[in-house]
């Protein structure tokens, strides 16, 4: 049968007309074909190959510049024996007790101290002899030796460290100077960058592994401040300290951190970004130490129901959970619900970029800082104070339960307290202050008790909590809590923002869903 063969003259419309000729619709198809015939024939769009960038073809030449610069380190730490581990006791009488006195005689005190050596990594930024490494590499080192790409070594002074960014400055006295590297700046670095390790992985000597920036801004909570550049070059131990760099040949990174299950390479590895180490590497050049700025506030993340609450398009900056008593901006200029957006010229898109920020600014002088307070953008000056060992720049101050209270009230069955959000409310007088244990500085609303399964639940509101703020206005009643979330409510909001204290006048933010 003729349809069930197919010529090879035939095309798409011959085709289409067989079709149609067999249902009874050739004479469509036909008038179809003859509109074809004189209808024009689009041309032909010619089709641009997409050009995908390829790597570096080779980077020996950047190498052999570089090789000279980055340097092995070897230190060696004397560790007293530990506290000597008692000889077995044995049945009294026993026939081996001779030979247990034997073995054992002289054993106790005997075991004198022992060396622990390590090895890392580091590179040289003067050519007078300062060397750029990881505070963990030398960390209690009794002993610093450099070892150069020509085999030479030199005796090495720590000049100072910074364990918040693990960062250490050492000096050796060359007898020329030294082959040095430019510091670069990671900010102009983007992801897929092509960049270059090198360092002493396994204790094997200068090796030099290539790849490219897998991520930037990476937390590891491995410090304050982390703002990690992830990369896929292969960093091993004994690349700590080492540098990343860019096809330029500047360093853009410190290896500092890899995350592996074996030890070895997996393509994630981690460096400190020049734009955070440069500052610490100039500080520990010319004072020994670091300066940091202090603002001396307690911070939360601005979460969307945040956000929602302050009226705020977008979830961003650091809300000011509390302000610390006899810091920099104890005098009014920052207040506690304020949320900062921008800190010296930069902005402050989370939580964590306000500590890193604040850090980097200088100590003693006015920078503007821009924030978010009672729904208004305005800018207020800040003079920061300088960050001592044990003060915190900026405490969480995160939505978490407080200390539960034993002495927490207990709401009688005749009490007819208001019940707001599954919050059972009490007024803060005298007694319930003096059972709590209250500041007289706390001023608000004590939570009585919380309902299971409450929206003040689900945000870990307790009993003994006390409720200072909704909305940013304060409260000094039951009758103002029960006011303040009806007008919120009838404002079509969704959620309600409270600033809550505990009897110590330490302040949170939760928000609450208005059921």
């Amino acid at each position: 049968m003729a349809s069930s063969t197919r010529s090879p003259q035939i095309g798409t419309l011959g085709t289409a007309l067989l079709l149609a000729a067999v249902t009874g619709l050739a004479p469509v198809a036909a008038r179809a074909q003859a509109q074809m015939q004189v209808q024009p024939q689009p041309r032909a769009q010619a089709v641009v190959p997409l050009k995908v960038p390829q790597g570096p073809q080779s980077v020996a030449d950047l190498a052999e510049k570089l090789l000279d610069a980055v340097v092995n380190i070897s230190t060696s730490q004397n560790v007293k024996p530990d506290d000597q581990t008692p000889a077995p006791e044995i049945p009294e009488g026993s026939p081996f007790q001779d030979f247990f006195d034997e073995f054992f005689k002289g054993q106790q005190g005997e075991g004198g101290p022992r060396t622990v050596n390590s090895l890392g990594s580091g590179f040289v930024i003067d050519p007078a002899g300062f060397i750029v490494t990881n505070n963990h590499v030398i960390e209690g080192a009794d002993d610093i030796e450099v070892n150069f790409a020509n085999g030479s070594k030199l005796k090495a002074k720590l000049m100072g460290i910074d364990n918040k960014t693990d960062l250490a400055l050492l000096k050796v006295d060359p007898t020329a100077p030294l082959v040095a590297v430019p510091l670069g700046d990671s900010t102009k670095m983007r992801i897929g960058d092509w960049v270059m390790a090198i360092g002493n992985p396994f204790g094997l000597g200068g090796s030099v592994t290539v790849g490219i920036i897998s991520a930037r801004g990476r937390n590891i909570n491995a410090g304050p401040y982390d703002n990690f550049i992830q990369t896929d070059a292969a960093i091993n131990r004994g690349n700590s300290g080492g540098p990343l760099f860019n096809m330029k040949g500047e360093v853009i990174g410190i290896n500092t951190a890899i995350i592996s299950p074996s030890g070895g390479s997996i393509g994630i590895g981690f460096s400190v970004p020049t734009e955070l180490a440069a500052n610490v590497i100039q500080q520990l050049k010319e004072f020994g130490e670091t300066r940091r700025g202090w603002l001396g506030v307690r911070i939360q993340p601005v979460t969307d129901d945040i956000a929602e609450s302050l009226g705020m398009k977008d979830a961003k900056g650091a809300l000011v959970a509390g302000v610390i008593k006899g810091g920099p901006v104890d005098n009014g200029v920052i207040k506690t619900g304020d949320v900062i957006i921008r800190f010296a010229g930069k902005d402050v898109h989370e939580m964590r970029d306000l500590p890193r920020v604040v850090a980097e600014s200088p100590v003693g002088q006015a920078v503007d800082v821009v924030v978010i307070r009672e729904g208004k953008e305005i800018t207020v000056k800040v003079t920061l104070g300088r960050l001592e060992d044990g003060e915190k720049l900026a405490q969480t101050g995160a939505e978490t339960s407080p200390p539960k209270d034993d002495k927490a009230p207990e709401q009688k069955a005749e009490n007819k307290a208001p019940v707001v959000l599954g919050m059972t409310l009490g007024a803060l007088d005298a007694a319930t202050r003096k059972d709590l244990g209250v500041a007289e500085s706390v001023k608000g609303v004590v939570v009585t008790a919380v309902e299971p399964s409450s929206a003040a639940a689900e945000r870990r509101i307790q009993a003994g909590d006390i409720i200072v703020e909704i909305g940013q206005e304060a409260v000094s009643s039951p009758d103002d809590v029960a006011k303040r979330i009806a007008t919120l409510k009838s404002q079509d909001r969704r959620n309600a923002l409270l600033m809550l204290a505990d009897k110590t006048g330490a302040l949170r933010f939760v928000t609450v869903r208005i059921e």
